[in-house]
């Protein structure tokens, strides 16, 4: 069974993002194993930082997983400061990191009805950046996502439907 790495790129527990992790992995927890990964751990990048135990442990998270999947909102037409500055922390050395040929999967939501589509493309141009394998296919943007929220997950069945069916392919490409 893969292992994959989830990486909400919001720090609030009750965010769409991670509501839309939790959705992600009921739907697909019977073929693949996931762990979600704490970013708000990890201190600010900075070079001279050589030792920090959250920074070593992200890096070895991103390693052992056999794929990455990026669930982020959109701040400022772009990706939030935390899940940049994880990505920062695990994209040393330049071009032969641990993102070096990861599959990646990227969903954004937004409370707006553009549901993230700015963020996504920033996203991907940095993972292509790193060399990271992005995954290709359709793009998965939810739009007023704050809404389609309930007991802490997300509960728009339409989209759940077109994420597993965009997943089922990235799990095949594992």
């Amino acid at each position: 069974m893969p292992q994959l790495l989830m990486i909400p790129g919001s720090l609030r527990e009750a965010s769409s993002s991670r509501a839309t992790v939790r959705a992600m992995e009921a739907r697909i927890g019977d073929r693949a194993s996931c762990v979600t990964a704490d970013v708000g751990r990890l201190p600010h990048y900075n070079a001279d930082t050589t030792d920090d135990p959250a920074v070593a442990a992200f890096i070895a998270q991103v390693e052992a997983a056999d794929g990455v999947v990026f669930v982020t909102p959109e701040y400022n037409y772009s990706i939030p400061g935390v899940l940049k500055n994880a990505i920062d922390w695990a994209s040393r050395p330049a071009y032969a990191s641990v993102f070096k040929g990861k599959p990646c999967f990227v969903v954004t939501t937004s409370g707006g009805v553009m549901g993230g589509v700015r963020a996504q493309a920033h996203l991907k141009y940095v993972l292509n950046g790193m060399l990271a394998r992005v995954h290709i296919g359709k793009e998965i943007i939810v739009g007023q996502a704050n809404a389609k929220v309930k007991d802490g997950r997300l509960a728009d069945e339409a989209v759940l439907d077109f994420i597993e069916e965009e997943m089922t392919g990235f799990l095949a490409g594992l």
